[in-house]
């Protein structure tokens, strides 16, 4: 059912126009993504579709009793709210209607044939059950520790960093659960655990959501239908990012030749995902099967908990023996030893020891705070260790940051690139027109004249890494260098950071970008702990995760083996965050699973179907599919039959 429509757009900006006979319909349930080029206009649709700009001509259609929300760049708050009013503010309606439904539920026990007690009764219940208002209080407390605002709890929510005042807004907002969610780069500000958070819970709670966002991983996690952008118009594809890969190559395929550089980027990109997809997949389900075995061996054995984890601990900083052996033919550009960084009592870095060499693509990951920028500014230079030594070697060093402080304003993009005259850059010792060079960065020619200030954030982001590449150094540090670029462009600039002769250091919460480029990780744990992998990230992330359910598994064994027999059945008095979660979101994941083994098998009778995809392939995803919903199927039988022998205590 649609619950809102667009027909026949457009819409100018100046002399500019963005949209020209856009038709878009968003349906109950479906999580769309709008992406394309910056400047293209992804934000303009995402607004008039909200309501918030009017089109200059067409119409939008929406139901009255639709609420559409949507989540501010700079969200704003009343003054003197803390952190949790500012949060449980939003939810006054949701909290009133839990009252009146147990006001109701007491009428009813003294009236129950009252048919106007019972009909309200049952819209209250209608209404909470849409929004899963039933256990707000938990909710609330989960999402501040989720996006690690418990610590901000009591502070005024006007005094919080811009970022950390868009992490309380969208907090609300996934807790009012609105009928249509409108995000725009809701991922922005958030590290890789809330991203992994934000994206459970629109999974759980079923929203209806159109987003815009450059994060391939997560429009891949979380949407059904991709939007783009292009010409003004708009063109859909079924799927997420994977899905959009292939149907827009296959769509590009069929257009003129002019578009061959980006049916290769294309091509790239899907070739590289279904390998890397691949390959984790298998792996990632062995490590599930030997977590899941042991929950039954474990009582009777509990070193076997050990004994995994030390197995897992050891896979995630696999070490790359290849590396190692080339290490002496490799400059070194950094030699860190003991390094130790305190600020203000709280210590990031403590005791950390490794060496970056001529050719590595190092990526600096971990939770939002922990330190990650902080080692960047320690490697140049900016800040001094609170103990320990950095040795580095003779070699130039290139630097993007957020405030991109290489960039002149008051300068053109022209004079910017050719600040002595002439029209010539020198990338990497081949000269190029400065036109050609930033066509490959998706500038127009007319932009050459355009002074640095009037560029949006995106395009500044690009000149200053398309800036950055044209400078003769051995290293680049980059600090969150996809922010404010779109996907074309990310493609982009993984193919020339891919194919830089120097070493690479960079921060970044995109687990894309990351396992495209990155050979090893330096990983900020909390608490000073920093540890080094030469896992992919994606994988690492799975691995830490089978390594946190273990820890589960252990405390459990612990506090049944620690306690009196006769004590057994009062251990547990209700189940844990994580049983009660998997009790929640288990029958929606079994129900998908069955559908794609009814998928599956309906094309292994398809002749055309398996043909085409590989009878074997097909085979082959069908095992292991069913082998996802046996492992499913019985861990949901287990928390079922822990719930029930609660309810008979």
């Amino acid at each position: 059912m649609a619950l809102v429509g667009l027909f026949n757009i457009d819409k100018n900006y100046d002399i500019k126009q963005l949209l020209k006979g856009v038709d878009f319909q968003l349906n109950e349930g479906e999580r769309v993504a709008i992406v394309g080029q910056n400047g293209c206009g992804k934000s303009t649709l995402l607004k008039i579709l909200s309501g918030e700009v009017e089109a200059d001509e067409g119409t939008r259609v929406v139901n009255k009793s639709v609420i559409i929300d949507s989540l501010d760049q700079n969200p704003k708050f009343k003054r003197g709210l803390n952190v949790r009013d500012a949060i449980e503010h939003e939810l006054t309606d949701l909290k009133e209607a839990k009252d009146r439904y147990e006001e109701l539920s007491l009428l009813i026990s003294e009236d129950f044939e009252n048919k106007k007690l019972l009909e309200e009764h049952a819209k209250v219940t209608n209404y909470l059950d849409h929004h899963n208002a039933w256990n707000l209080d938990d909710k609330i407390e989960r999402v501040l520790q989720e996006f690690k605002l418990k610590e901000y709890e009591y502070r005024d929510v006007t005094m919080l960093s811009g970022g950390e005042q868009r992490r309380v807004a969208l907090a609300s907002l996934i807790l009012k659960k609105p009928d249509i969610l409108l995000l725009d780069e809701p991922t922005n500000h958030l590290d890789v655990y809330m991203v992994e958070f934000l994206e459970e819970i629109l999974l759980k709670e079923k929203f209806t959501l159109l987003i815009i966002s450059h994060d391939r991983h997560f429009i891949n996690s979380i949407v059904t239908r991709i939007v783009e952008v292009e010409n003004m118009n708009i063109v859909s594809y079924e799927g997420g990012y994977d899905n959009y890969l292939i149907l827009k190559e296959q769509r590009m395929q069929s257009l003129a030749k002019t578009h061959d550089t980006l049916v290769k980027f294309l091509k790239k990109e899907e070739e590289w995902l279904s390998r890397g997809v691949k390959a984790r997949l298998t792996r990632n389900q062995g490590r599930k099967a030997r977590v899941f075995e042991l929950r039954d061996k474990a009582q009777k054995d509990p070193t076997l908990i050990r004994k995994m984890q030390i197995e897992l601990e050891r896979e995630k900083k696999s070490f790359n023996r290849d590396g190692e052996k080339g290490m002496s033919r490799k400059k070194m550009l950094f030699d860190i030893e003991n390094l130790h960084y305190t600020i203000a009592g709280k210590e990031l870095i403590q005791g950390f020891t490794t060496r970056i060499l001529q050719r590595d693509r190092i990526a600096i990951v971990g939770h939002n705070g922990s330190g990650k920028s902080t080692l960047l500014k320690l490697l140049l230079g900016r800040l001094e260790p609170t103990k320990g030594r950095i040795d580095q070697g003779d070699f130039a060093v290139g630097y993007f940051d957020q405030h991109r402080e290489m960039l002149d304003e008051n300068k053109n993009i022209l004079d910017t690139f050719c600040p002595d005259g002439g029209d010539i850059v020198d990338v990497h010792g081949r000269n190029m027109h400065v036109f050609a060079y930033l066509k490959s960065f998706l500038f127009p020619e007319e932009y050459m004249l355009k002074k640095i200030g009037m560029l949006s954030g995106g395009e500044k982001n690009r000149v200053a890494i398309a800036l950055l590449l044209t400078r003769k150094v051995d290293c680049l540090i980059l600090d969150e260098p996809t922010n404010d670029l779109d996907i074309q462009t990310i493609n982009i600039l993984e193919e020339k950071l891919i194919n830089f002769p120097g070493a690479l250091l960079f921060v970044s919460h995109d687990r894309y970008f990351v396992d495209k480029i990155a050979t090893k990780l330096i990983v900020f744990k909390g608490r000073g702990e920093v540890e080094e992998s030469y896992q992919n990230y994606s994988e690492y992330l799975e691995i830490e995760k089978n390594i946190n359910d273990l820890y589960e598994i252990e405390k459990e064994v612990k506090t049944v083996t620690t306690k009196p027999k006769e004590q057994k059945e009062k251990i547990r008095t209700k189940l844990s965050y994580k049983d009660q979660r998997d009790l929640e979101r288990l029958p929606d994941l079994i129900e998908a699973l069955e559908n794609k083994i009814e998928e599956i098998n309906a094309c292994l009778y398809d002749p055309t179907c398996y043909e085409e995809k590989g009878l074997v392939n097909v085979a082959d995803e069908l095992k292991k599919v069913e082998a996802q919903y046996e492992e499913m199927s019985e861990r949901y039988l287990e928390v079922l039959e822990m719930e029930e022998e609660l309810h008979v205590d």
